[in-house]
């Protein structure tokens, strides 16, 4: 076994809480949860999304939180450490991260321009027709801004856990956080009268996103809303793809786990929940029913800017808030996906950071201007199984997001459910003398019903359902 480097810790629970929840806390919070919140009946799933955050997302959180602070490991060698039989599965876990760190970056390149054309009065241009697709399909600039956040992620990483990681969290979470609540509460207040005469107003938009909806409701469709919440779930939460070992393995032995994994939990449903609310109303008042069918980048790029052009000089003030707010998401989430590769790089290799973070962002150039020239002079088209077609950065996505991280999630938990037992979990929890909530939930959940629904988001990611 390689000799182990000696390992930061995390100077205290709320610089670790608030770098696990600047993780969770990432585009897909912000363009796919109130899209999905839309479509599903509105109150419906949000009570949906609550119950599974208190149970399939504990269970998941607390369990990698776990491994990776009992194992003071990285996942390439976490998993590994736990159960020499089950090592291979911290490559795969390894692996996503390499796979989804270029195309984040490449995606975090198009936030920084976005957030520049804001800042600097030009708002009005990114609502144009074709305006997105022109830039993304352009051969430079998409590269160059790409290379700007890169940079930052890499310089942010290279000064470590806590001069870096730790440091900017406890500045840009807090910043993120007053930015959602300020244009939250604008979006409450605006009101608009469209061209036939119709007014819309934001409080109505609410009411689309908080009131549940029945009409039409069967058991189809209600297991519609039950996959659609799950996956936004395990997605949002930064499971499975190594960051919370990571992060895990840089917390105290005497820090509270319980606590700070309840704070996480709450952070990130606040977020996405505030989310719906920033985004939801202000599509309703200004576009009605037909701007809510927009998910993704075509929601964040095109379908929004258009609404703040639609608000005049009021539109181009709460754009530059809006995307820089979505910049410091997209920079925390990158952080964390960086350094899960980061630190497995030092601890299998016993490399220093620097070189390290040297090795990961070449890496992550390299394949994020294969991205980037996916849109152009390498641009193809490739059906998936969901019946979308696809470019470089989808099937990256897909490969990463859709079948290895359920694939690791699913290994997890056979192996904390059946070969290292739940004790091992709960006893990591519990060895400050703090008793650990929700233990018998905890037990029933990592055996049997969290690998059944991982199972069931696999299946439909294959297309078997």
């Amino acid at each position: 076994m390689n000799k182990r480097v000696k390992r930061t810790s995390f100077s205290g629970s709320i610089g670790f809480v608030l770098a696990a929840a600047g993780s969770a806390v990432g585009l897909g919070n912000i363009w796919r949860f109130p899209y999905l919140a839309a479509k599903d009946g509105g109150g419906m799933f949000l009570v949906v999304y609550i119950i599974l955050a208190l149970t399939f997302g504990f269970t998941l959180l607390i369990s990698e939180i776990s491994i990776g602070r009992r194992t003071k490991l990285s996942p390439l060698t976490a998993y590994g450490a736990l159960s020499r039989k089950f090592g291979w599965i911290g490559v795969i876990a390894c692996v996503v991260p390499v796979i989804i760190l270029p195309y984040y970056c490449a995606i975090g390149g198009w936030v920084v321009k976005y957030f520049g054309l804001y800042i600097t009065g030009g708002g009005t241009q990114a609502a144009e027709s074709g305006y997105f697709n022109g830039f993304i399909s352009g051969q430079t600039e998409p590269v160059i801004t790409m290379l700007i956040f890169l940079g930052a992620v890499a310089f942010i990483v290279l000064r470590g856990v806590n001069k870096g990681i730790e440091a900017f969290s406890k500045i840009l979470m807090p910043v993120l956080l007053l930015f959602v609540i300020i244009i939250s509460v604008f979006s409450l207040t605006i009101s608009h009268t469209d061209e036939s005469g119709i007014t819309r107003t934001g409080i109505e938009g609410l009411g689309v996103y908080i009131i549940p909806r029945f009409d039409g409701m069967s058991i189809q469709s209600f297991l519609t809303v039950l996959v659609d919440a799950m996956g936004q779930l395990f997605f949002s939460l930064s499971v499975a793809m190594g960051i919370m070992i990571t992060y895990g393995s840089y917390v105290k032995d005497d820090a509270n786990l319980k606590r700070s994994i309840n704070q996480i939990e709450i952070f990130d449903t606040a977020v996405a929940f505030l989310a719906g609310v920033m985004i939801i109303p202000a599509v309703y008042t200004f576009t009605g029913a037909e701007g809510m069918a927009a998910s993704g980048p075509e929601l964040m790029f095109v379908t929004l800017p258009r609404v703040f052009e639609k608000m005049g000089f009021i539109g181009n003030i709460l754009g530059t808030l809006f995307f820089a707010m979505v910049l410091f998401a997209a920079l925390t989430s990158a952080i964390s996906i960086m350094e899960a590769i980061v630190s497995s790089f030092i601890d299998k290799f016993r490399l220093s950071r620097t070189k390290a973070t040297v090795i990961v962002t070449a890496i992550a150039l390299a394949a994020g201007l294969l991205v980037c020239f996916g849109y152009n002079i390498l641009y193809f088209v490739l059906p998936l199984t969901n019946g979308n077609n696809a470019q470089i950065l989808d099937i990256m996505d897909y490969i990463s997001n859709n079948l290895l991280m359920p694939i690791v999630a699913i290994i997890t938990c056979i192996l904390i459910g059946w070969i290292v037992k739940p004790k091992t979990v709960i006893d990591e929890v519990e060895k400050t003398g703090i008793k650990m909530g929700r233990k018998r939930l905890y037990i029933v959940m990592i055996k049997f019903i969290a690998p059944i629904l991982l199972a069931v988001l696999l299946f439909k990611s294959l297309g078997l359902f």
